[in-house]
């Protein structure tokens, strides 16, 4: 299940996945999520850069759900956020502003970091996040939120490691969780092979990736998962990559594990995240009903 060795030519790898070159306004996306961002962390109660490990990157944001900000009771459904950046950029306190519309819908919002490269490896990410769930399944009580209803949700280089999450072996990580400690995932604008992404020159010398790595954080060329669902989705003016990408997933894992596979209308691969947190739009749709499904 290997790329095309056409894929490889560095020119057009360049601009199948250079999306701040496809997307020539990227940074006014970025500018508003900033400014978004700050306004939610203002008015949204929340507890920041709350440590689930050792190292710097390793913190998450909890904000929880509005009907339990003031309350110890467990109960509201868990929507952990997973930033992209193809593991190399950005940062949660850019995505502060996802939180409101979900908390808003009675769901606790948690946004993990993670250390980016080349300072660690992508298998080193995959397990931090391993390490951040882990931890948000131990404390999410704390903030309202039930253990037992915990959806991931990435974006980019986030809906790879959101894959990743639901092929976790958790049993063999720590005793104390369950086996299906993930119960759904969203990915969007996943990447599901990183062979291309290996030989793609404007992201390797950062991302350092061997082929033992790409086999072994590949999500499309790992078994499919034993518990819960993953929902693939990409924006329709994304690149012909990324839409290659939303499908390998479901052919990979089959029907029955990724029911949902869509390319969604008008949507590039930065508009695309702000369409997660409009309560009309199609894709916040489909995270609530990940969310409901947990219940």
């Amino acid at each position: 299940m290997s790329s095309p060795s056409s894929q490889f030519d560095p020119v057009w790898l360049d601009r199948m996945y250079n999306n701040r070159a496809l997307v020539p306004d990227h940074a006014r996306y970025f500018a508003r999520w900033t400014e978004r961002s700050r306004l939610a962390r203002q008015t949204q109660g929340c507890e920041m850069d709350l440590h689930y490990g050792d190292s710097c990157g390793e913190v998450l944001d909890v904000f929880p759900a509005f009907e339990h900000k003031n309350s110890n009771r467990a109960g509201a459904p868990v929507l952990v956020f997973i930033h992209g950046g193809y593991w190399r950029s950005l940062d949660k306190a850019d995505h502060s502003f996802l939180a409101p519309a979900f908390t808003a819908a009675g769901a606790c919002v948690v946004v993990p970091n993670y250390d980016l490269c080349p300072a660690v490896t992508i298998p080193d990410i995959t397990l931090q996040m391993v390490k951040a769930l882990a931890w948000i399944y131990r404390h999410v009580a704390e903030y309202g939120g039930d253990p037992n209803r915990i959806t991931v949700v990435g974006h980019s280089a986030g809906g790879h490691l959101a894959a990743m999450l639901l092929t976790c072996q958790w049993r063999q990580w720590a005793s104390d969780l369950p086996a299906d400690l993930v119960k759904n995932a969203l990915s969007i604008s996943g990447l599901y092979e990183l062979e291309s992404i290996m030989h793609t020159p404007f992201v390797k010398g950062d991302l350092r990736l061997t082929p033992a790595q790409v086999l072994q954080v590949s999500p499309a060329w790992l078994p499919a998962p034993r518990h819960g669902q993953l929902y693939s989705v990409a924006g329709a003016d994304e690149s012909a990559e990324f839409m290659r990408h939303n499908a390998l997933i479901q052919t990979a894992w089959g029907k029955k594990v990724v029911p949902v596979r869509e390319d969604l209308p008008g949507l590039n691969h930065f508009s695309i995240v702000e369409a997660l947190a409009e309560p009309k739009h199609r894709l916040h749709a489909l995270a609530l009903q990940l969310l409901t499904k947990t219940a």
